[in-house]
């Protein structure tokens, strides 16, 4: 009897350590609402697909390479503004920490310093939500 309790124990501590601590879980409950938060930023509110990622030969998204960088699907309406004719890949935010993420939706300046090229938004995100973006960013390959 004793054995089969020392078992029972030793599942039951092993269960415990594979679930994490209440603040482990927490923090993964927490980085999931966050990340799912970046992607509704992303995919519904600033509407970063639709720029970042390629189209088919229809116009359509293509899913597969999901903000992997495309060419610009509008024109500068002003011909005298500089204009990016390519969207960056930002899947993964590559050549970007979070805090250099952060920095671009709250601030508007990139990694290098600068300024984005039109038609690239300012943004002006609450750093909540632009670390949601950037934790979502970085979560894609």
């Amino acid at each position: 009897m004793n054995t089969f309790r020392d078992i029972r124990l030793a599942v039951l501590l092993l269960a415990l350590v594979a679930a994490g601590s209440p603040q482990e879980q927490d923090s993964k409950a927490t980085t999931a609402a966050t990340i799912a938060h970046g992607r509704y930023l992303v995919h519904n509110v600033a509407m970063c697909v639709q720029c970042h990622t390629p189209r088919d030969t229809d116009g359509n998204l293509m899913p597969l390479m999901l903000l992997k960088g495309a060419a610009m699907p509008i024109q500068s309406p002003f011909p005298h503004v500089e204009w990016a004719y390519r969207a960056q890949h930002i899947a993964g935010l590559p050549g970007y920490t979070m805090e250099q993420g952060v920095r671009l939706l709250t601030e508007g300046i990139t990694a290098s310093g600068g300024r984005p090229k039109p038609p690239m938004p300012p943004f002006r995100m609450t750093r909540e939500d632009a670390e949601a973006v950037v934790a979502y960013l970085k979560s894609l390959d």
